[in-house]
This record gives structure tokens, C-alpha cells and sequence, in this order.
């Protein structure tokens, strides 16, 4: 599955919300910090308030978001995009 293209920073930041249970821990300028509580310990995740994420910068979030949760980047993509 391709990642998507047209994906904002503030949508990815709903997503990581609603199916990992991130939520937002402060914010400076453009980016925004997302905090989680994964695997028994917290994981924070930096995420640009971008009008579309590169797919470099999606593709590091989804393989933090993966290690930190201890799933594979494909399940991680899966819940957050569908398919």
C-alpha cells in the first residue's frame, strides 16, 4: 500500500489520535508534539503542521510510531490509512 500524498500534518495528528491514542503535548510554530503512552512507556512523535507531508517525513513518523507500538510499519499504515 502506497502512503498517501495529499495527507495534512493536522490530519495525521487525528489519526495517530484516534488509533494509538496520541495526543497533543505542545506546540511551537509549525510543528506540533504528540505524546503517547505505547508498550508501557511514553513516546512522543514530532509532526509538522504542513498543508501535505513529504513521504520522507511521513515514512519516518509511521516507522517511529511502529517501533514504539512494537508493530510492523505495514500494520501501523493499515490502521491509520485503511486498506
Amino acid at each position: 500500500m502506497k502512503l498517501p500524498r495529499d495527507l495534512s500534518g493536522e490530519a495525521l495528528a487525528r489519526s495517530l489520535h484516534r488509533h494509538f491514542g496520541y495526543r497533543l503535548t505542545r506546540q511551537r510554530g509549525g510543528h506540533m508534539t504528540l505524546t503517547a503512552t505505547l508498550e508501557g512507556e511514553s513516546h512522543s512523535v514530532t509532526v509538522p503542521r504542513h498543508r501535505h507531508l513529504s513521504v520522507g517525513t511521513l515514512s519516518a513518523i509511521i516507522s517511529a510510531v511502529a517501533e514504539a507500538a512494537d508493530e510492523s510499519r505495514g500494520a501501523v499504515r493499515k490502521k491509520l490509512f485503511g486498506g
